[in-house]
């Protein structure tokens, strides 16, 4: 075995860019991949989805809180007609519900602050920004186009655990949400889970859920990334 002193000196390694990680699996460099909840976390859907809810109870005759209703936001769609109509009933609502959606909830719906510099700050960075969330797919993308957010993808459809599947696809090594379940996807899915209590969620409940870092909103969120690229590199 040659002994180190004979070997000639090795090139000095270069310094990992901050917008690039170690991949665990293969120790292959990969593009830093940062995933994104939508409903309280990109954008305060609130208002959209109270009108929607307002104009389902009138089209369908049946009660529903839309006060209580914006309060619980996160779960599937579902989950909440369920508590209004007969589970029997629930799956052609929720299609109905979907429907008129983008004529009521789209223009209603804002950003919330920090979001669009939360996307940017991920792209100045040289990272991709995807939003993985459990709105209707279609719906989700309405909203970001309207509101100008360009996510590199969007997956809808999944809730919780379930967007695992998602953010390992896309290689997310770190997940921003506002609901304990988004901390439940993150951590099924070995990434850093980032919370922000802008949702129904408040920040005690995060952290009791396991999640890594707790900011009080997406404004906090370039600041953090700032600190947290070099000390990952």
């Amino acid at each position: 075995m040659t002994a180190p002193s004979e070997t000639a000196p090795a090139a000095p390694a270069a310094a990992p860019t901050p917008a690039h990680e170690r991949d665990g699996a293969g120790g292959r460099d990969r593009v830093l991949t940062v995933g994104f909840d939508l409903d309280m976390t990109l954008i305060d859907s609130r208002p959209g989805i109270h009108a929607c809810y307002r104009a389902l109870s009138e089209r369908t005759g049946a009660y529903i809180d839309a006060d209580l209703a914006v309060t619980r936001l996160g779960p599937p769609l579902a989950d909440e007609l369920v508590n209004w109509f007969p589970a029997e009933e629930v799956p052609a609502v929720a299609d109905l519900y979907r429907a008129m959606y983008p004529s009521i909830a789209i223009t209603a719906t804002p950003a919330l602050p920090g979001a669009r510099e939360a996307i940017e700050a991920v792209r100045s960075a040289g990272g991709r920004a995807v939003v993985v969330t459990a709105k209707y797919e279609p719906n989700a993308k309405l909203h970001l186009a309207h509101l100008g957010i360009d996510a590199d993808a969007v997956i809808g459809d999944l809730w919780a655990e379930q967007k695992a599947r998602a953010l390992r696809e896309e290689g997310a090594s770190v997940y921003v949400g506002d609901h304990v379940g988004d901390v439940r996807g993150a951590r099924t899915a070995d990434a850093l889970s980032v919370a922000v209590a802008t949702g129904p969620c408040d920040a005690d409940e995060l952290r009791a859920a396991g999640a890594d870092v707790v900011l009080g909103a997406l404004t906090d969120f370039p600041r953090w990334l700032s600190d947290y690229l070099p000390a990952r590199a």
